[in-house]
């Protein structure tokens, strides 16, 4: 089988050239979504189920109803939209630093790009969700029942040098004023699970643990793992519900 690219989008962005392409995956015999930054691969289609277990891992720790979320980072939009799949879900606010991928989106790009936009529930932000958690919650905000975060490679690598600060212990409880009492952190890692970083979550957070996701692997033929670490607030704010940030027009 040939392989053919085509190439949605390409837009130069404020960290490189960001790049929306659909081609044929031989392995699996089937179209796949991937997005590049700059060389570097950074998402593709045919690997979703740790993304997706985000949402499913993260949400699973949450008691209650009417839950509000806060998703960091977009992408292919799979951990939005299992989120959505949640019927205790009322409310989703999803982060994303570029207008580009918002973009994608919007122009119903993607697989699940019709899903997560036309869901009431749904409201799309641009802006960097580091320097948004690094600044004090508004006084009238009621805490997110989950924040979800999938932006960096792992807490070891990431996309951007200044976003190293969110995982030492103090940028984690800056992370917590966000969330209600005994609401969720949830992080998607391409890494094993970290002992140091585990550190860093227990001097935080109740209940941290690291959950090792195994998927197939159809290009390899083997098996690969991808981590998901869950922690519960042992602080935050006072309820399950609250406002979001501004949604983007």
């Amino acid at each position: 089988m040939i392989t053919r690219f085509e190439e949605l989008d390409w837009q130069e962005t404020p960290i490189g050239e960001l790049t929306l392409r659909r081609r044929t995956e031989p392995a699996v015999g089937q179209e796949i979504y991937e997005v590049k930054l700059g060389d570097e691969y950074l998402m593709s289609s045919l690997f979703t189920v740790a993304e997706e277990e985000l949402s499913n891992l993260g949400l699973a720790a949450v008691d209650g109803d009417d839950l509000s979320v806060l998703v960091g980072g977009l992408g292919l939009g799979y951990t939005a939209v299992a989120a959505l799949r949640d019927d205790r879900v009322s409310s989703l606010t999803v982060v994303d630093r570029l207008g580009a991928v918002i973009g994608w989106h919007r122009r119903l790009l993607l697989p699940v790009s019709a899903e997560l936009v036309e869901d009431p529930r749904t409201s799309l932000v641009e802006d960097d969700f580091f320097a948004l958690v690094r600044t004090a919650p508004p006084e009238d905000h009621r805490g997110y029942s989950a924040i979800l975060l999938d932006v960096d490679h792992s807490p070891r690598h990431q996309l951007d040098p200044t976003h190293a600060d969110l995982y030492t212990a103090a940028g984690l409880r800056s992370l917590d004023r966000y969330l209600a009492v005994g609401g969720v952190f949830a992080l998607w890692s391409d890494d094993p699970p970290d002992d140091e970083f585990m550190v860093e979550m227990h001097a935080v957070f109740d209940d941290a643990v690291a959950h090792v996701v195994d998927f197939s692997n159809a290009v390899t033929g083997g098996t690969s793992s991808n981590t998901v670490y869950v922690a519960r607030s042992r602080g935050g704010l006072e309820t399950t519900s609250g406002s979001a940030p501004r949604s983007a027009s």
